[in-house]
């Protein structure tokens, strides 16, 4: 009984040990980002902007990042919509090769993504596609995938088909009970995949390096310009935007999430 107490102690210390280690370099990132000189070290040369005023007017750089927006943004939507249709077939019906249908999905989960990437390069090339923004959001869309379908799949386990029972003997139509009963309960999920699948998209290099063509994302920019030394200032100082507006989109979308969540369990009770 000692032991187990001794270890439920010390379980703190090691959560707070392991989050310094996880977390601390990259809140290093903002702190060189304001650093004078070009050299990310210790100690300091001074306090400057400077970094971030060149951002402002780095053209390639804000076309890349415009890039990477409209591909997250269209990844996200399409890979939810095709997500959600998946997962309520999955989910409620059973039919002949599901399980197949489902591993074939999530095959990109456990592939090396090396080689999804030359597979859908080739596969490209064979159709004769242009290499461009169109192309990265076929190849997103395909990585993408499992993650909106694991996210939606656990939405659509949760949901009780009751509701939609009722709303059926009360005379709604199919269309309608999906669009008034079944689409609010499931909305944090299908919000999550929206989250997650702009994220992966966002932060995706292999694919759009090999499928991105002569337009480059954002990810893709910062690897060209990590190799020159001069230019790492500027990367840190971009790397630090997109954490600060990571943390701030995540932060919306978990107060989206429990708004939703308390609308849900008030309507509940009410009924």
């Amino acid at each position: 009984m000692t032991a187990i107490l001794s270890r439920v102690r010390w379980l703190p210390v090691y959560l707070t040990l392991f989050m310094v280690f996880l977390y601390f370099p990259i809140l290093l990132l903002p702190l060189f980002s304001f650093n004078d000189a070009a050299t990310a070290s210790f100690p300091l040369t001074g306090f400057t902007t400077r970094w971030y005023t060149a951002l402002a007017g780095n053209d390639v750089m804000l076309g890349a990042a415009w890039n990477s927006l409209v591909v997250g943004l269209t990844v996200s939507i399409i890979t939810t919509l095709l997500a959600i249709c998946a997962a309520r077939a999955v989910t409620r019906y059973r039919f002949r090769g599901q399980r197949p249908a489902t591993g074939l999905i999530m095959a990109p989960l456990f592939l090396p993504e090396i080689i999804v990437a030359v597979s859908l390069l080739i596969v490209v090339l064979q159709l004769g596609l242009q290499l461009s923004l169109l192309t990265i959001v076929l190849g997103q869309i395909v990585f993408c995938l499992p993650y909106s379908m694991s996210v939606l799949m656990a939405g659509f386990d949760g949901f009780d088909r009751s509701l939609e029972e009722a709303s059926l003997d009360l005379g709604e139509t199919a269309f309608g009970t999906f669009r008034r009963v079944t689409l609010p309960v499931v909305a944090p999920a299908i919000l999550a995949s929206l989250l997650v699948s702009f994220t992966v998209s966002l932060d995706e290099f292999i694919l759009a390096f090999f499928l991105s063509g002569t337009s480059p994302t954002l990810p893709v920019y910062i690897w060209g310009q990590l190799r020159f030394a001069a230019k790492l200032p500027e990367v840190l100082a971009l790397g630090s935007i997109m954490m600060v507006a990571s943390v701030l989109l995540l932060s919306a979308a978990e107060l989206f999430r429990r708004n939703a969540e308390r609308r849900l369990q008030a309507r509940e009770s009410k009924s």
